[in-house]
């Protein structure tokens, strides 16, 4: 059987556990998560949109996060539920390569999108008189697509370079996902050189957006130790509390993947690593933002109550029988 997928183009996924005691447990466990990440990211979306009071800079890029999280855990999930309900772990060359290559677009373009939250942030707080001028449609456009592009661009070129190594010796990765490391220790040709080139981009693609961070969080500190008002004050670290967080979880789980020397990596930790801001990210970033945000809980409020009112009204008018 071996020898048959080493003559195949097709890979063997060995899952995040590499034979699971409680296979039905752990698909539950998943599938959980991953019905709470589509739900609440497409409720944020579908709130940013219908509610006018969240017509504004900061939830367009918000709606945009939500959408990057919902194809994010859509491209990795589906695949490994199946693979814990079937013997069949296989997944095609171009299978593999599509993965990588949405994978790393959706990273970079987290980096890059943010990033230019942390700037949205920034204007909003320190020039709030000029911040609907600054942030025009236009702006927000162009940050969106510039976000998109940085990423595309980043998953084209390392997902090309990546699937052109030849792969002829064990065709079994000892991860969930077409992850590229993962695939790279599975060719026949010396990839060091690659994987340098590839760690310097990453550092790079990080950097960008943490400088943005940095500057605009340090200006935005000098801006509210000056505020003389506590309201003033307490509007602004909760104007900013959820994009923090949220930028903490992804750039951490980012650092340890992209930027940590391969001494420090092994397969179990990558996977769980991985597991974290494949899976459990795109869950918890719009549950932090609905939790911690007033205008977002109050747009759910509502449209719950508009639905409970229109469900009255339709009930109210039954036609009685004559």
């Amino acid at each position: 059987m071996e020898s048959i997928y080493q003559n195949s183009t097709d890979f063997i996924l060995l899952g995040l556990i590499t034979h699971p005691a409680f296979p039905g447990l752990i698909f539950a466990v998943v599938f959980s998560i991953f019905v709470v990440a589509v739900t609440a990211n497409l409720v944020m979306i579908m709130l940013i949109r219908v509610d006018s009071r969240l017509h504004t800079p900061m939830y367009f890029l918000l709606s945009q996060l939500s959408i990057m999280d919902t194809v994010y855990i859509c491209i990795t999930v589906p695949k490994m539920l199946q693979d814990l309900l079937s013997k069949d772990k296989t997944i095609s060359f171009l299978g593999c390569a599509l993965q990588i290559f949405l994978y790393l677009t959706l990273t970079g373009g987290e980096f890059f999108l943010l990033g230019l939250m942390a700037y949205d942030r920034f204007v909003a707080v320190c020039n709030p008189l000029r911040y609907h001028i600054i942030m025009s449609p236009r702006v927000c456009l162009l940050v969106v697509l510039g976000s998109w592009a940085g990423g595309s661009l980043d998953g084209f070129l390392l997902t090309s370079v990546t699937m052109s190594f030849p792969y002829c010796g064990s065709r079994e990765i000892n991860h969930f996902f077409c992850e590229g490391p993962a695939v790279l220790k599975l060719s026949c040709r010396d990839t060091s050189l690659y994987e340098t080139l590839m760690y310097a981009c990453c550092v790079l693609m990080l950097l960008i957006p943490i400088s943005i961070i940095s500057v605009s969080y340090t200006r935005i500190l000098i801006t509210v130790y000056h505020m003389s008002s506590a309201e003033g004050r307490r509007k602004a670290f909760a104007t900013c509390s959820s994009h923090i967080i949220v930028v903490s979880i992804f750039y951490g789980a980012a650092f340890y993947t992209n930027v940590l020397p391969h001494s420090y990596h092994t397969p179990e930790k990558d996977k769980v690593v991985s597991a974290f801001y494949t899976i459990l990210t795109p869950m918890l970033n719009p549950l932090i933002y609905s939790l911690r945000n007033r205008d977002v809980a109050a747009a759910l409020r509502n449209v719950l109550r508009k639905q409970g009112f229109s469900r009255r009204l339709q009930v109210g008018h039954v036609p009685g029988k004559y």
